[in-house]
């Protein structure tokens, strides 16, 4: 019988898009139906592989050497899908490590994350078919990597992880996410605007895991989560939050009213 932090492991190698995508389908499908075990204290390595397996393209490059993205141009609202693809990908494996890196977590963390890979994997498989239709394929144009610059940063502790990728990085794109759905309800790009509800829906419950699992290990250390998270954020180098803030989202992912008033909210 598999295992699933070392299946996890595996597909995060695999540089291959639809392979991973397939993968983690199989993998969840195959975990529901009591398939696969699950074991939290193996210390495992990852050895000589590659991770995270990715494909040749697209280019990767500083933040501000990608290009400003038209709405106006097919190509501008290509680019723009594009990046969100990319951030996708990058989603998916970083759920996939968070399984397989971090032992000693109780077995519904590793369930979570399961679930978030799966989410993941869809969104992405949504936003590069329609890449697809509107002539362009995922490598296209170029992309950063700062979420998963982050996820390399907090290899180390899975409370920092918790901390920084799905409580700073991905919260960002419930912030992001209903500004870039409004630009294309605006051009009236209805496909557009349908995988947007779908990601910023699913999303709500990523950073929702993360605030769960954070929680969870501060109070299993007796630590104060808002005296925790800005050691963590200024340890490992977390980007300074500015607005504006998608504060109903961010209270349906379970961040507290101290918290949001953190961030200048009233």
């Amino acid at each position: 019988m598999s295992e699933l932090r070392q299946s996890a492991l595996e597909l995060l190698a695999s540089s291959d898009p639809q392979l991973k995508i397939s993968g983690i389908s199989q993998l969840f499908d195959a975990y529901q139906a009591g398939q696969i075990t699950v074991t939290i204290d193996n210390d495992l390595d990852a050895g000589m592989r590659c991770i995270p397996g990715r494909p040749q393209k697209p280019d990767l490059v500083p933040p501000l050497e990608v290009p400003k993205r038209a709405m106006n141009t097919d190509q501008g609202r290509a680019s723009l899908i594009h990046s969100l693809a990319h951030i996708e990908f990058n989603a998916m494996n970083l759920a996939l490590d968070a399984i397989w890196r971090f032992e000693g977590m109780p077995k519904a963390y590793y369930e979570d994350w399961l679930k978030v890979a799966k989410e993941e994997a869809y969104h992405f498989s949504l936003l590069e078919a329609y890449l697809k239709q509107m002539g362009y394929a995922y490598g296209d144009f170029l992309a950063h990597n700062s979420l998963w610059e982050m996820v390399e940063r907090t290899a180390d502790a899975v409370i920092a992880r918790m901390a920084l990728v799905p409580r700073t990085m991905e919260a960002r794109g419930l912030d992001a996410v209903p500004m870039i759905r409004e630009r294309f309800k605006q051009i009236k790009d209805v496909r557009a605007v349908e995988i947007l509800e779908i990601i910023l829906r699913d999303e709500i419950g990523h950073v929702l895991i993360g605030n769960k699992w954070f929680n969870f290990l501060c109070e299993k250390n007796n630590l104060s989560a808002i005296t925790s998270y800005k050691e963590l954020a200024r340890k490992y180098r977390a980007p300074i939050l500015r607005g504006p803030f998608n504060i109903e989202g961010r209270k349906q992912a379970g961040f507290t009213n101290e918290e949001l008033e953190l961030l200048g909210v009233d």
